[in-house]
């Protein structure tokens, strides 16, 4: 099998951690975008109404899913024929390229029209770069993990998403705590942007020393027959639609404490830090129990206990607003669906064949957040000032974690300890759903 050609390569600490990094960036470049979206919209996007003025921001932040699919075919795809490593680098280099564009931007006061649009097109870069890089950076770790690791090491994607909202939760914090929303609308947003930019040399160099994972002569072989893994299709979208969801409206935690429970801005941010360290033990917490118990009940069992305590956390939140119920409701929330999402992950990753793995993974992942991700945020406002109802985004939260628990249900166990696969690839004819 194509299997037997790979080398046998391993990763240092130092380059995991620029793999990681180069997620948490691309990551914090997003959802610096999302926290920082009512600052953003003053900024380019003037309006009569706060309400218009944020919307439009929020559609310009879900313009960068639009071509997270390009992305996902070009790099995702290259990454296939030329190998994880440059891949690797072409992502990483033009999220820099693009975060750069967007700290720097004048504002509409300043070149009018030309504003929205210079922003809206770093949105655009920043959405194909980072639609490439998911399947070539899990392949990767994939394909560097240690018998009996994969896990921990394909969770390290999540990790770095942790981090990211940690980072940019901290910086929202740090931010609002010395400055007014007058200085954070004029200013204090592009200070946020711009920290993330600091970092991408020091990523460029740890990831310029990766090891290649891909042997020419696996990327020389005809790609396997797309209808061979339709169940594993079926399972990554429905439980990547599920955590997309779940990570957006979430990560809006900062913006609806803000817009509808009428927080305090510091304490708005604040929702953003539980979030993130949520999502970073969630995941390290997936990555260590998939291995030992299997991905099965690491995704079943914490996707069922959220998915029954969405509406109930939702509500107290509205009813009992404050610091202490929005970090808490988060906070778990949080980390139950990270478990869940995270592992699903991974499971997903190793049902895929080395061949197609970088293209397939990215393709996937790529269509379930380009029509999730870019629209949960501006669909929960909507609903949210339409129907002057509170608990809307948990409503639409409910119902996608509903069928990611399905299909987490009805997937076969992946784990090669648990599967009875001792060299972990899954063989051609798996299907993730039972029966597909």
């Amino acid at each position: 099998m194509a299997e037997d050609l790979r080398d046998d390569p391993r990763a240092t600490k130092a380059q995991l951690a620029g793999v990681m990094l180069g997620n948490a960036l691309e990551f914090y470049d997003f959802l610096i975008f999302s926290f920082f979206a009512v600052q953003i919209g003053q900024a380019f996007f003037p309006a009569a109404s706060p309400q218009t003025s944020l919307l439009s921001a929020l559609a310009t932040f879900g313009a960068g899913f639009l071509t997270r699919p390009l992305g996902a075919m070009v790099i995702g795809g290259l990454g296939d024929r030329l190998g994880r490593r440059p891949m690797l680098l072409v992502s990483f280099a033009l999220i820099g390229l693009s975060t750069l564009g967007l700290a720097v931007a004048p504002d509409y006061a300043s070149i009018g029209l030309a504003a929205p649009v210079i922003v809206v097109l770093c949105r655009l870069v920043q959405g194909f770069a980072l639609g490439g890089e998911v399947g070539a950076s899990s392949a990767f770790l994939a394909e560097v993990a240690p018998p009996g690791r994969r896990g921990r090491y394909v969770s390290l994607q999540f990790v770095g998403h942790g981090l990211a909202m940690l980072a940019a939760g901290s910086v929202g914090v740090g931010l609002s705590s010395v400055m007014d929303d007058g200085a954070l609308a004029t200013w204090g947003w592009r200070i946020a942007v711009g920290l993330g930019v600091a970092v991408v040399p020091i990523g460029l160099i740890l990831r310029g020393t990766l090891p290649e994972t891909m042997h020419p002569k696996v990327s020389a072989e005809p790609a396997p027959r797309l209808a061979t893994y339709r169940g594993v299709a079926i399972f990554a979208f429905l439980t990547m639609l599920s955590g997309t969801i779940a990570t957006y409206v979430l990560g809006y935690m900062t913006t609806y404490a803000k817009t509808v429970l009428l927080l305090p801005s510091g304490v708005s941010f604040g929702a953003a830090v539980s979030v993130g360290v949520a999502y970073t033990l969630g995941s390290v917490v997936a990555g260590a129990g998939s291995d030992k118990l299997g991905r099965r009940p690491v995704m079943i069992w914490p996707m069922a206990i959220a998915t029954a305590l969405i509406l109930p956390g939702f509500w107290l939140l509205s009813h009992l607003p404050g610091p202490t119920t929005l970090y808490g409701v988060s906070f778990v929330l949080r980390f139950l669906i990270a478990m869940a999402a995270a592992t699903a992950f991974i499971a997903l990753t190793e049902a895929l064949p080395l061949r197609v793995r970088s293209g397939a993974i990215a393709v996937i992942y790529a269509v379930a957040t380009s029509v999730f991700g870019g629209s949960t945020q501006f669909v929960v406002a909507w609903l949210t000032g339409v129907t002057g109802d509170p608990l809307a985004p948990a409503w639409y939260m409910l119902v996608a974690a509903l069928l990611g628990l399905v299909a987490m249900v009805l997937v076969r166990e992946t784990a090669p300890i648990h599967a009875g696969d001792d060299r972990g690839a899954p063989k051609s004819g798996f299907t993730a759903i039972s029966g597909a």
